[in-house]
């Protein structure tokens, strides 16, 4: 079971205000003429509107419970013909084939918390990808600071909605807790460096193409997120 599951329905109203990478996903879908592979579909968020755009999706999702509601959101988008959904780990997704773009939005490798894990994952994706095809991440590296406001300390993200965030700055990993009405669950997280994640997308036989600071496409500057265009 994934911790997700305990908080399918409480996703979407947690994650509200996160917004500002979606139209750079399906802008990047857009332009690779799709069919795209999207690891860590969740809810939907960022294949219903890439599927609003015309553009087929292969969505993979280890929380069955996501994925239940993504369907629904599917229906009420209107799209549900364009995304096939799939229940598989990121280390092995139930796909065959070879695509265009394969996109792991919203920080979700940072599930992947040992190297052998991440290169599992990183293989599974390059054998996806047809020639030069392009995967397309974002991840952070947490500052001082946001450790030092969050720490063990319970904050209201949205109304009713509650989470807490425990960081191991030694070990480089964060437990996060979510909690609501509808549910509450935990998750643990690693983080990496950007060299850290240069060297291991090299041994993996990607190229990177662009390191952004931001989705508004603004140059990485030593910045907490990193978003990164990569090709095989």
């Amino acid at each position: 079971m994934s911790a997700y599951d305990a908080i399918a329905r409480l996703y979407d109203p947690w994650s509200r205000s996160v917004v500002e990478d979606v139209a750079f996903y399906v802008d990047e879908a857009v332009r690779s003429g799709g069919p795209v592979v999207e690891l860590g579909v969740g809810t939907g968020r960022i294949a219903v509107p890439t599927a609003a755009a015309g553009i087929r999706v292969i969505g993979v999702d280890a929380s069955a419970g996501m994925l239940a509601v993504a369907r629904e959101q599917l229906e009420l988008g209107g799209v549900s013909g364009l995304v096939d959904l799939r229940l598989g780990d990121l280390r092995d997704p139930p796909i065959e084939g070879e695509f265009p773009l394969v996109l792991v939005p919203f920080r979700t490798l940072l599930h992947m918390e040992t190297d052998h894990d991440r290169r599992a994952a990183l293989a599974a994706v390059r054998r996806l990808l047809g020639p030069d095809g392009r995967l397309i991440f974002d991840v952070f590296t947490p500052s001082e600071e946001d450790i030092a406001e969050t720490h063990g300390r319970w904050l209201e993200r949205e109304a009713g909605i509650w989470e807490r965030a425990d960081w191991d700055v030694e070990r480089r990993t964060l437990i996060l807790r979510v909690r609501g009405e509808t549910g509450e669950s935990e998750m643990s997280l690693a983080w990496l460096s950007v060299p850290e994640w240069q060297t291991h997308l090299t041994e993996a036989g990607f190229e990177v193409e662009a390191l952004y600071g931001w989705f508004d496409r603004r140059e990485w500057d030593g910045g907490e997120d990193s978003v990164w265009i990569c090709r095989a």
